[in-house]
């Protein structure tokens, strides 16, 4: 069956929204995408039904005590992990890795070293350069093959050494979209006694991830990435998460994962995070699945998959049609399953804020600038100050907002 992606718009409310009678093209995914209606009626429901803080002998705050406990059974869920105790949820991937960066590195002596990819985002580089000034550290970089996009296994083992401590991995660009082996990287990194941090932030929308058997040992992700609120999440191998040292106060547990959750959740946003993972599970069933949770899950992601590759590849030849249009990533059909649905490129003449100011004042929104992925952008020496036009496909996109965004570049390169 083909992908029921008007059924799956129907989900949506916020795609059915007007702006003086105009439909709004939603391509600005990347950054944060569109939630289901089941993810705003679930954090609704908690607010009306369940509001409390946790551990007290009365009703809201038992059910606000479970919605916590299913939120990290359901992220276990999510990502094929063996435990809820490995998951730690908490305000964004970032805040996340500047707080656990710090547990990591606690035992790192001067002069040990840390690898870091030259495809990261800032999430996954500022927390460990700031780390490595407190604490004398060295950072060393990798870059990403100009022809592939991708860290090439060869290229981070000849970084590594017997100082290497950890590596900072990304999985998915948020600019070029190139898809790194997760797997061929971290069996490198762990012949260097190394650990592994994956930034899987722009992957999870678009593919399945199955944390055991990537090899790594601490993945982090967004769930506004992936249609739900805005939280981020931190999985960890258990047994790694046991030892390292919690920055905590006093009265707060030494059990997993909340030893490592400072603070009072967004107990609201938890009930919104489970019903994110359901919203997979439903598609999984819209596309004709059956079976388990992890099962429906798994078909979701395929359906979704073949359905933003097309896509992908309408897009990126509708681009490369347009002189003066340079896309930075994977082109090659053939390699579509080796990127997500993030599309960046530039003009030769007009500049990104340009096109993307023209294609917003046509309700097509897109982002322009850097996006965060500094290193990326300084890697292929684009101007820092300008960036690539970003153009972000999700589940909820069709074959003609695709049509349509091409045209509208085409005008805006036209007009400028």
């Amino acid at each position: 069956m083909g992908f029921p992606v008007m059924r799956v718009r129907e989900r949506f409310p916020s795609l059915a929204v007007r702006d003086e009678g105009r439909e709004r093209v939603y391509l600005d995914n990347p950054a944060g995408t569109q939630v289901p209606q089941t993810v705003v009626e679930a954090i609704g429901d908690y607010f009306l039904n369940h509001s409390s803080n946790s551990g007290g002998m009365f009703a809201t705050s038992q059910a606000t005590d479970r919605i916590a406990e299913t939120a990290h059974e359901d992220m276990a869920l999510f990502l094929g992990a063996a435990s809820a105790r490995e998951v730690v949820i908490g305000q964004s991937m970032t805040s996340l890795t500047f707080h656990l960066s710090r547990s990591i590195c606690r035992d790192f002596q001067p002069g040990d070293e840390i690898v870091i990819t030259r495809m990261e985002h800032e999430g996954n580089v500022g927390p460990w350069l700031e780390v490595a000034k407190e604490k004398g550290l060295r950072i060393i970089w990798v870059d990403f093959d100009r022809e592939t996009w991708q860290v090439r296994p060869e290229d981070l083992a000849e970084v590594l050494s017997d100082r290497t401590r950890l590596v900072a991995l990304n999985y998915a660009s948020n600019m070029t979209g190139a898809i790194n082996d997760v797997r061929a990287l971290a069996e490198a990194a762990h012949e260097a006694d190394a650990l592994v941090y994956v930034d899987a932030v722009q992957l999870a929308p678009h593919h399945l991830v199955d944390v055991q058997g990537l090899g790594c040992d601490f993945l982090a992700c967004s769930s506004y990435k992936f249609f739900g609120p805005h939280m981020g999440i931190v999985w960890g191998r258990e047994a790694l998460l046991a030892e390292l040292h919690p920055y905590k106060g006093r009265c707060v547990t030494d059990e997993l994962p909340g030893r490592f959750e400072a603070g009072t959740p967004q107990y609201e946003l938890l009930a919104g995070l489970s019903a994110t993972v359901a919203w997979f599970e439903e598609l999984g069933r819209m596309c004709g699945g059956t079976g388990s949770r992890r099962g429906l899950i798994a078909q979701a992601y395929a359906a979704a998959r073949e359905h933003e590759e097309a896509m992908t590849l309408q897009l990126i030849a509708g681009l490369e049609a347009l002189d003066g249009v340079m896309v930075y990533g994977i082109t090659d059909p053939a390699r579509v399953g080796e990127r997500v649905p993030t599309v960046s490129f530039r003009h030769t003449r007009v500049k990104p804020l340009e096109i993307a100011t023209a294609l917003g004042g046509q309700g097509i929104f897109v982002w322009h600038g850097h996006n965060y992925a500094w290193e990326p952008a300084r890697a292929l020496e684009l101007p820092l100050d300008e960036g690539v036009v970003r153009i972000g496909l999700a589940q909820y996109n069709t074959t003609g907002e695709v049509t349509r965004v091409v045209d509208a570049v085409a005008a805006a390169i036209a007009g400028g």
